[in-house]
């Protein structure tokens, strides 16, 4: 019995490797992250499970081969590009390679997705880039898909006409709005600029059904 048991809960245990797991994690929630821009993305690349990204790519993924590219829907000119680095300290130089290599693209943004901590110069050389709009994020911030959480709002971006829309029913100017930080984990998740509005709606049995406008700053 004792080892029927044991058979049972092994069934139970990932055998495979941290990384893959955690790679696997982050690129899906990449993948749906995009996908709620209204990036480009396949069906079945947010469908791929752990067992078949590890068929795929390996208990030790080739970063090279975890890349994404895609483009907007409304707008195919509007490519993106996402890049995994490795599990070594990020440095100014390792920023530096990545610009070296793809700087040039016609890119609308880039996503770098980091495994380990960034120094103060890698960090100011994303946030200046001058060709783009560069994001970061700590992989660990990618492990899960926050707007899935249970507790989370609905989001909804307004477009520029319905934002003008909005401020004229309220006669207000989008700095007398709520705010929400642009660093903010949800408009970091929706790569929300300043000015943008994002209408909130809460559903839930404690507070009942309202809305909110939130301006990002």
């Amino acid at each position: 019995m004792d080892m029927e048991g044991g058979g049972c809960l092994s069934s139970f245990i990932d055998q495979g490797t941290v990384e893959s797991h955690r790679l696997f994690l982050a690129r899906r929630t990449i993948l749906e992250m995009l996908r709620d821009r209204g990036y480009v993305v396949a069906p079945p690349d947010l469908e791929l499970t752990l067992s078949s990204f590890r068929s795929h790519y390996g208990q030790c993924p080739d970063l090279e081969r975890l890349r994404i590219s895609t483009n907007l829907v409304s707008d195919p000119s509007k490519k993106i590009l996402v890049i995994f680095c490795g599990p070594e300290p990020v440095k100014l130089a390792t920023v530096q390679a990545i610009f070296n290599q793809f700087g040039k693209e016609k890119l609308y943004r880039m996503i770098i997705v980091f495994q380990n901590k960034t120094t103060s110069k890698a960090r100011d050389c994303t946030e200046n880039f001058p060709l783009y709009k560069v994001e970061t994020f700590q992989i660990t911030e990618l492990l899960i898909n926050i707007t899935k959480h249970a507790l989370m709002p609905k989001h909804e971006i307004l477009n520029e006409e319905e934002k003008q829309k909005l401020l004229k029913k309220y006669n207000v100017q989008d700095n007398q709005l709520p705010r929400m930080l642009e660093k903010d984990a949800v408009a970091r998740y929706y790569g929300l600029g300043k000015g943008t509005v994002v209408k909130v709606t809460y559903d839930r049995e404690i507070t009942g059904s309202h809305e909110t406008y939130r301006c990002i700053v």
